[in-house]
C-alpha cells in the first residue's frame, strides 16, 4: 500500500474530507494537521489528505464534488 496525496486543505476542511472519504469506504488520513500549532502558525500550513494510491481517482472525485 502506497499513499497518494488527494490535496492540501485547511485543517478543518481536511478533517471533514477524511470523514467523507471514510463514509464512502475509502480509508484516508490527514497529515500535518497539528504542525506548528504551538506557535500559532497552523493556519499557514495546509493539511495533506492521503489515501491509498488505488483509491486516488475516486477520492479526488469526491473532494471536487461537494454535496
Amino acid at each position: 500500500m502506497a499513499l497518494a496525496e488527494v490535496g492540501r486543505f485547511a485543517r478543518i476542511e481536511a478533517q471533514i474530507l477524511v470523514g467523507r472519504l471514510e463514509s464512502e469506504g475509502i480509508p484516508a488520513v490527514a497529515f500535518d494537521g497539528e504542525a506548528s500549532i504551538a506557535d500559532g502558525s497552523w493556519l499557514l500550513i495546509p493539511t495533506r489528505v492521503m489515501v491509498d494510491e488505488d483509491d486516488l481517482a475516486a477520492a479526488r472525485a469526491i473532494a471536487e464534488c461537494p454535496e
